[in-house]
């Protein structure tokens, strides 16, 4: 399939995920459903590998199969597909076909694929509506079109493909979809029952990894972990291919835990939050990394705040105190600033990629170097040798649509951030409803500090799925009492 196809894929694909967005008109909202439909299978073929069609169409085949049959149980219960999106969250299973290879989120997919049909067979038989995603339908319907469109000057097309096709469709899909569920505390409490058994069990197996020295999938950890400063020093990753994911992970399952704590008067509810938190907490500690113990410093502060006002000034001394002590005790960092190491050493190289990709916006300040361009962008202008040289990766979110999407997508990418956090902190009172719209605040805070130094968040189910949970909850207020046959087992 020629590049030029693979561009308008693209853009057809971001084009109708944004009209369905936006729309409330059915025949609109069709059409856009169609447009991602289109999208995405240019996109598919664009990437598929050659010489496995028969595979790829058998799977294509069961995958459609399998979808209608989800789709017919998620009709009936909707809030099983939050239930299995954050199942397969950590989910990457490791793809060869061919001669490519890839960590996928296929399990995850398949939930996409279920959100997909499932909302084909709602749009044919309702009347027209208010757009899902409320106050963020606009920001996240031009974030996507902006994207989707700067494919068309990408300087690396296949990059862009995949950004668009494995993240920014299907993910962006599955938000609209549970932006429609009707909100219902007892599916919420289960999912922060889901969360945290989720990662207690992710923490005990990182527990087991450092005190056994045994790593899953990641060579580098393992090669890292052998010319650590330190004998004490040894990150784990759990279940996760990367130990700032897991540790991502178990920071938002924390952040949930904490708001329990604090605002939940039962005592059963109390001691369990605190105990799998202790737990949680002992695993986060070994995978060592500082992007996590940032974002939980940032959003645990927040949520004191939230809760105590002015009252929580001594608990922000305290996290403030705490992040400096954390830096201070890596041994990474205490064997760079102990040598006088330069401040590209001391940060692992992201100084330079910071420095370098802000040179790339500066130059491309208008349209950017197109999605999935950052990678070439820099390796042609550190003068890097290879198709895809590793050195070149970004590291933070908001350099990298800068680079990409130049001071439009920048501009659009900040009126989306700050419409997902009004509207998380917007009314946290303290009922059930209120609890729970503070833990998915503090959880989006968590990622968004995150990402300014792990570029991961639109590759990240999670960041979508709490944009469309912060809309649910803001609809607490006015939705009808659940049947107690919604309610989980």
């Amino acid at each position: 399939m020629s590049l030029e196809l693979a561009r308008a894929g693209g853009v057809i694909g971001a084009f109708g995920l944004a009209l369905l967005v936006v729309a409330t008109r059915r025949d609109l909202r069709v059409l856009g459903l169609g447009g991602w439909v289109v999208g995405c299978a240019i996109l598919a073929g664009y990437l598929a590998p050659g010489g496995h069609h028969r595979l790829l169409a058998a799977a294509a085949v069961l995958g459609v199969l399998a979808a209608v049959a989800g789709a017919a149980i998620v009709l009936r219960v909707p809030w099983l597909l939050a239930v299995g999106t954050l199942a397969c969250v950590p989910a990457r299973i490791p793809v060869h076909v061919g001669s490519t290879q890839a960590n996928l989120l296929l399990p995850l997919y398949a939930v996409v694929a279920v959100a997909a049909v499932a909302l084909a067979w709602e749009l044919y038989g309702e009347e027209p509506r208010s757009r899902e995603l409320g106050p963020l339908a606009w920001p996240v319907a031009a974030f996507i079109a902006w994207e989707g469109l700067s494919i068309a000057w990408s300087k690396d097309v296949r990059e862009g493909a995949i950004e668009l096709l494995f993240f920014v469709l299907p993910f962006g899909l599955l938000a609209v979809v549970l932006a429609r569920l009707p909100w219902s505390r007892a599916w919420a409490t289960f999912l922060y029952v889901q969360l945290a058994a989720m990662a207690l069990v992710f923490a005990i197996i990182g527990i087991v990894q450092y005190e056994t020295r045994q790593i899953f999938w990641n060579p580098k950890v393992v090669v890292d972990n052998a010319y650590a400063p330190s004998g004490w020093f040894y990150r784990v990753n759990s279940v996760f291919y990367d130990p700032s994911i897991y540790g991502r992970f178990l920071v938002i399952a924390i952040l949930a835990s904490v708001v329990v704590v604090l605002r939940r008067r039962d005592p059963l509810w109390a001691i369990a939050a605190t105990l799998t938190l202790g737990i949680t907490w002992v695993g986060l500690l070994p995978s060592f990394s500082q992007s996590s113990f940032v974002a939980f410093g940032v959003s645990l502060v927040l949520a004191a705040v939230a809760v105590w006002r002015w009252r929580s000034a001594p608990l922000v001394v305290v996290a403030v105190l705490a992040l400096v002590l954390a830096g201070v005790a890596s041994p990474q960092i205490r064997h760079r600033v102990e040598h006088k190491t330069s401040l590209k050493s001391i940060t692992s190289g992201r100084s330079t990629l910071v420095s370098k990709g802000a040179k790339i916006a500066v130059h491309h300040p208008v349209l950017g170097v197109g999605v999935g361009g950052f990678k070439r962008a820099y390796a042609d202008l550190a003068h890097l040798k290879g198709k895809e040289p590793k050195a070149a990766a970004s590291h933070t979110t908001p350099i990298t649509v800068a680079a990409e999407e130049g001071l439009p997508g920048l501009l659009l990418f900040a009126w989306l951030v700050v419409a997902a956090l009004l509207a998380a902190f917007r009314k946290i009172g303290s009922a059930f409803e209120g609890t729970a719209r503070l833990v998915f605040a503090v959880a989006l805070t968590a990622i968004l500090v995150h990402c300014l130094f792990y570029n991961a968040l639109f590759e990240d189910p999670t960041f979508w799925g709490l944009l469309a949970l912060v809309v649910v909850s803001a609809r607490a207020d006015r939705a009808e009492p659940q049947p107690a046959v919604e309610a989980p087992a």
